[in-house]
């Protein structure tokens, strides 16, 4: 449906008028508002109404991580769980996929059902979702979360969440001309050990962080502009996360371009002074609670999620006290200005997604109502579970047989082979195969009896999948108690599993053991009966007894996991997932996971396929099928390269088995240089499905300039001289073929972000170190960061610290409306208007904006 603008009244004011951008409408809005009325905008659970400008509570915490769960619907408390909405697969399943174009469409599905079910359709509309900290130890209590290990596999599976997610296209493309949703990325950054989540510090160098901790962050904000942030609980090297300059303006929004708001865990603020008993280093104490909000705010925590860890004190009540108190913090002196520029970010997000704006106006709006008209959907399972609709169960199937691993299958037990007539036995065993309620995961929905009617169990899957193929079979489910009884069957399928009560946020795990007993009933089970599947449904990595001839696995699987796990296991699906995690051969080889290095040092052996040098039991990448796949013939369209350069990488890849089978090729490259740099690391991935004996060619486009490393001691990132050997496998162990390219020369560095912070002439000899609101006659200083490709900064960077724009870079600006604010930068007359600054630089041309709001 496409955007048309419809007409407003003359004198309408301007934050109603579709005809000005989301900012400007967003700036207008802000302007008109007191003091206390703009901190009563910035907070979360729920932000204020303000009836005598139309502007109603909103709550900015809800959850759709593998599914819409909960709707921030009450206020100073955590969201509602909702009822009977569709649960897919959670994310560590949807990373087994390594499939993009799924989860797109999986998460279009989500934000579908979320414009249907949440208040009026146009309320709510920001999700705390997705998780993208990385699974970088198997002990972590969120692994679950997490999409994989790697950050480019993490960015390209998230980038497609978050694309769904928001109404965008796959490139990252606003369509309908509003957002459908915004997404939430997080935790932003190093927040990957729940045992001191809340009051730890991840402690790391300054290349750790870039290139690992932060670097999905990068790809996610270039790629896709997710509309939020969420700031961790944790330090990171000593400062809060929510108050860290450093973290949030440096990196996220002068350095990876960040356009959106940042939001607090719930309650990270008040940590700062609880938890972690701050003292900055040019402050005489502690913080209190106004000390807190004045460093968090101005250092751009623009919400602050007041839920969870609390005392009561919240932007809501302690902003206007911390302004009158004009608190020195690490950006100048806290003002009403800083609180300007958050909430103009919150308005503009608000704005962004038609809240304000006529039904007929917004096509997500009349899209969910012609799917779901109103006030049929109610938080109760009299709703009969109406948004689950076969579209919804379909997907959710679809993608918990994709996520599927086949880890092993000896003797080619899988896919079980079902006589058409005759007698069959099969044999379910565990208590995970048959619960009466599913466990589904963090953040999950909750499923009533409607919901339940719409769920598949694995003993219901396989019972109705192998009785459909045979009706003369016979499919049990037997208790635990009794595994010597499986010994008379054709085959047994045991599906052990972890839940909340082995790992969940706030707990992590001290081994990697399956919980119950369950080992035992696997070997005890084994031992009866040699034709043993196990189905492995965990939060990660976990502990088998030896001997088990066929593993499959996945994360939490949704709520049809037992159709799509029967899917797979008679052949109807060939298994495709592969492994986004290595899985380690003994936790004895790791160090503790407090320990955030990643490179390995002489008493540990590093972390994730990248650095790690010990034994694996199955590497990340490593996933078969029931057919088999030959890698070969790779090649490259030249064989020296420039640091600047691109290079195409191709290979062949057949099927070379009886079965038509999709797999995953994957680019590793290996660089030349020193030790400390990684073994490999992933730099290209694609799924494709062959028949048997079909050739297909895969291509890969590597731009060398991202196999570089951050040197510390320059400041900036760097690409090594040298051989560098490209490999095509299936696994990051997979031998594959592979060819060589000679890189030369060095990076030429060309503007990439350019990020304005506008104040007037003589703000700075003031402490303001930021604003939108200038007075008539005042002359602009637009303080502009340049970021270039290599991640550093010229100019501004933040008060008293700015350093000469190169040589050779020129600077222009120009002015939406020149009658409101000219090209010079001088605030004529009141209005609003958008400057835009253009930069340009050895070829390569970036722009930043800015809005103004001028009053007389």
């Amino acid at each position: 449906m496409p955007f048309v603008a419809l007409p407003v009244a003359a004198d309408a004011p301007v934050y109603l008028d579709p005809s000005y951008s989301p900012v400007e409408r967003a700036a207008d809005l802000a302007a008109r508002m007191t003091l206390p009325e703009k901190a009563s905008q910035m907070n979360s659970s729920q932000s204020a109404a303000i009836p005598r400008l139309g502007i109603a509570a909103y709550g900015w915490w809800n959850e759709a991580g593998h599914g819409v769960a909960r709707e921030g619907t009450r206020n100073g408390g955590g969201p509602p769980t909702l009822i009977n909405t569709t649960s897919y697969p959670v994310d560590l399943s949807l990373g087994s996929t390594w499939n993009p174009d799924l989860i797109y469409r999986e998460a279009t599905l989500i934000s579908d059902e979320t414009r249907e079910i949440f208040r009026n359709n146009t309320l709510d509309l920001s999700l705390y979702s997705p998780t993208v900290n990385l699974a970088r130890d198997p002990r972590w209590g969120r692994n679950d979360e997490a999409f994989s290990e790697d950050p480019l596999l993490t960015a390209a599976l998230a980038g497609q969440f978050v694309n769904g997610l928001q109404g965008q296209t796959p490139s990252g493309e606003t369509q309908n001309g509003y957002l459908k949703t915004i997404a939430t990325i997080k935790h932003f950054a190093a927040n990957n050990s729940e045992f001191n989540r809340v009051n730890g510090s991840s402690d790391m160098d300054e290349r750790t962080l870039r290139e690992y901790y932060t670097a999905q962050f990068r790809d996610l904000i270039r790629n896709s502009s997710p509309g939020s942030i969420m700031s961790a609980y944790n330090r990171v090297n000593g400062i809060p996360a929510p108050a860290s300059v450093h973290l949030n303006d440096t990196l996220a929004r002068q350095t990876f371009g960040f356009g959106g708001y940042f939001t607090s865990d719930c309650d990270a603020v008040y940590e700062i002074q609880a938890g972690h008993h701050w003292q900055p280093a040019n402050a005489a104490a502690p913080l209190d609670q106004f000390g807190r909000t004045a460093y968090a705010q101005s250092a751009g925590e623009d919400l602050n999620c007041n839920a969870g860890y609390k005392d009561g004190k919240n932007y809501g009540n302690t902003i206007p006290a911390a302004v009158a108190q004009h608190i020195t913090t690490d950006t100048g002196i806290y003002n009403e200005n800083d609180v300007d520029v958050s909430l103009v970010r919150l308005l503009t997000a608000r704005i962004a997604t038609g809240e304000f704006d006529a039904e007929a106006q917004v096509p997500w709006v009349a899209a969910a109502r012609a799917r779901l008209a109103p006030g049929t959907w109610t938080n109760a399972d009299t709703n009969a579970a109406v948004t689950e609709t076969p579209e919804r169960l379909a997907m959710a199937r679809e993608v918990a047989g994709e996520s599927t691993v086949l880890l092993k299958n000896d003797r080619g037990l899988l896919p079980l082979r079902v006589p058409a007539t005759g007698a069959y036995r099969v044999a379910v065993i565990g208590t995970y195969a048959n619960p009466p309620t599913m466990y589904l995961g963090g953040y999950s929905s909750i499923q009533g009896s409607a919901g339940v009617a719409k769920s598949v169990t694995t003993y219901a899957g396989v019972r109705a999948a192998v009785l459909a193929a045979n009706p003369d079979a016979t499919v049990d489910y037997l208790p635990a108690s009794d595994p010597a009884a499986a010994a008379g069957y054709d085959v047994v399928i045991v599906h052990a599993g972890t839940d909340d009560t082995t790992a969940r946020e706030a707990h992590d795990r001290a081994d990697l053991a399956l919980p119950g007993g369950q080992a035992e009933l696997i070997a005890q089970v084994v031992a009866a009966n040699p034709r043993t599947v196990v189905y492995l449904e965990t939060v990660g990595q976990v502990d088998l007894p030896p001997g088990v001839p066929a593993v499959l696995w996945s994360s939490y699987n949704g709520q049809q996991k037992g159709a799509a796990l029967a899917d797979v296991l008679t052949g109807a699906v060939n298994p495709s997932g592969h492994l986004p995690f290595t899985w380690y051969a003994d936790l004895a080889q790791l160090p503790p996971i407090g320990d955030y290095a990643i490179r390995p040092t002489a008493t540990t052996l590093g972390r994730t396929y990248q650095y790690f040098t010990g034994d694996v039991t199955y590497p990340f990448g490593h996933g078969l099928s029931y057919t088999r796949f030959r890698y070969g013939n790779v090649r490259v369209d030249r064989h020296r390269v420039d640091a600047d350069g691109t290079i195409l990488v191709s290979a062949d890849v057949t099927n070379v088995g009886r079965t038509t089978g999709a797999d995953v090729a994957q680019l590793y490259v290996r660089t030349p240089a020193a030790a400390d740099r990684p073994k490999q690391r992933l730099a290209g991935f694609r799924k494709i499905t062959l028949r048997p004996g079909q050739t297909s060619q895969v291509t890969f486009r590597v731009s060398v300039p991202s196999l570089a490393y951050f040197d510390e001691a320059a400041g900036r990132y760097r690409v090594d001289p040298g051989r560098y050997e490209l490999r095509v496998a299936d696994s990051s162990a997979g031998r594959g073929s592979r060819a060589n390219v000679a890189v030369t020369g060095t990076l030429h560095a060309v503007p990439e972000v350019v990020t304005p912070r506008p104040v007037a002439v003589g703000d700075a000899a003031l402490g303001i170190s930021q604003r939108v609101v200038f007075g008539t006659g005042s002359r602009i200083d637009p303080q502009l960061t340049v970021s270039l490709t290599d991640e550093t900064l010229a100019g501004y960077r933040t008060l008293g610290d700015s350093t000469p724009l190169p040589a050779g870079m020129r600077v222009r600006y120009t002015s939406n409306r020149p009658d409101v604010v000219s090209a010079d930068l001088v605030a004529l007359q009141p209005g609003v208007a958008t400057v835009t600054a253009t930069v340009d630089y050895r070829g390569r041309t970036a722009r930043g904006t800015f809005v103004v709001l001028v009053r007389g």
